[in-house]
C-alpha cells in the first residue's frame, strides 16, 4: 500500500505526519519526493546511504556535420534550441529531453548526452528504509528524480510513505498518481482551507481515496475542520498545537519515537486511514 501526503503549501506539517506515520509502522518505506527541499531525512538520519546519480538527456551538436537547415529548431516546441551565429545553441534549462532533435536531424548532427541533475539517497533508519531525492540547483523539474524515487515504491511490498511537494504543481501530480491513499495536511486557519482546497481539487481530479489530518489544532473555530463537514471530508485526526511537540520537531526528532503519547496519536492516525483505504476501495468501492 502507497500512502501519499500532501499539503496546499510548505509548513503545513506534511513532513511531520509523513515521518511519524512511517516510524509507527513496521519495516515501511519512507520516500521524500520533496526533491526541491528534502527534510525527512533530517528527522530519520539514516545509516548506510547509498547514492544513484539521476541523469536526463540533452541535445549535443556536431558543428562539423550541421548543416544550418534548422529542423530541429523548428521542431522544438519548448524553443530549446535556436539557431544563433550560424551554429545551433542549446538551452538545457529548458531542454525536455524528448530526443525529437535528434530523430529529425538530417545529417544526424545530434547525438545525446547525459545531464546531471541529482541524486537519489538510500539508508536505513531502525526498521524504516529511507530513500530522499535531492535536485540540484537551478534545475527547472525534479521529474525525474520522483519518477525515480517511485520506482522504489514499485519494488518494494512493505508500506510506503510519499512525503510529496507541497502544492499541487506538476511534481505533485507526479508523486500522487500511483498512491492507493491520500492524507491531506491542513492548518485550522482561513488560509489553511485555501490550500487544503487545492489539494482536495488535485486528489477529486485524480479520483484518489483521500482523508484529511488536522494540524497546530487549538480551542475554538477551526475553519478547516468546519470546511471538512461541509465536504463530507473523513478527518483521520487531530495535531495539537504544543511547545512539547514544536520542541521536539525543531530538533529534529520524531516525535513517534520520543513519546508514547504521539506513537499513539500516530498509530491511530495510520489505522484510521487504513480502514477508511479499505472502506471506500473494497466494500464500498
Amino acid at each position: 500500500m502507497k500512502i501519499a501526503v500532501l499539503s496546499g503549501k510548505g509548513g503545513t506539517g506534511k513532513t511531520l505526519v509523513s515521518v511519524n506515520l512511517a516510524a509507527v509502522i513496521k519495516n515501511s518505506v519512507y520516500i521524500d519526493c520533496d526533491v526541491e527541499e528534502p527534510n525527512g531525512h533530517l528527522f530519520f538520519k539514516p545509516e548506510g546511504v547509498e547514492r544513484q546519480r539521476v541523469a536526463v538527456k540533452t541535445p549535443l551538436v556536431d558543428f562539423e556535420k550541421c548543416n544550418g537547415c534548422r529542423i530541429c529548431v523548428d521542431f522544438c516546441k519548448f524553443n530549446a534550441l535556436a539557431y544563433i551565429g550560424n551554429k545551433v545553441k542549446v538551452f538545457d534549462e529548458i531542454c525536455h529531453s524528448c530526443g525529437g532533435c535528434a530523430q529529425f536531424c538530417p545529417e544526424g548532427a545530434i547525438t545525446e548526452q547525459d545531464k546531471l541533475i541529482g541524486q537519489i539517497e538510500i539508508g536505513k533508519s531502525e526498521d524504516v528504509k529511507v530513500v530522499t531525492g535531492i535536485l540540484n540547483t537551478g534545475e527547472a523539474t525534479g521529474v525525474p528524480i520522483i519518477k525515480g524515487l517511485l520506482e522504489y515504491a514499485q519494488a518494494d511490498e512493505a508500506l510506503t510513505v510519499i512525503d510529496c511537494p507541497p502544492g499541487s504543481a506538476c511534481i505533485v501530480m507526479e508523486s500522487i498518481k500511483d498512491a492507493d491513499y491520500c492524507i491531506l495536511v491542513a492548518e485550522p486557519t482561513l488560509f489553511g482551507v485555501h490550500n487544503l482546497n487545492m489539494v482536495y481539487d488535485l486528489v477529486k481530479l485524480f479520483n484518489k481515496p483521500f482523508g484529511v489530518v488536522l494540524n497546530k489544532c487549538l480551542e475554538g473555530d477551526n475553519p478547516a475542520e468546519q470546511y471538512c463537514d461541509e465536504k463530507n471530508i473523513c478527518v483521520l485526526g487531530k495535531i495539537p498545537f504544543n511547545k512539547e511537540l514544536g520542541t521536539m520537531n525543531s530538533n529534529g526528532l520524531i516525535v513517534a519515537r520520543e513519546s508514547q503519547e504521539y506513537h499513539e496519536i500516530f498509530d491511530k492516525l495510520m489505522k484510521k486511514a487504513m480502514r477508511r483505504y479499505f472502506y471506500e476501495t473494497v466494500t464500498h468501492p
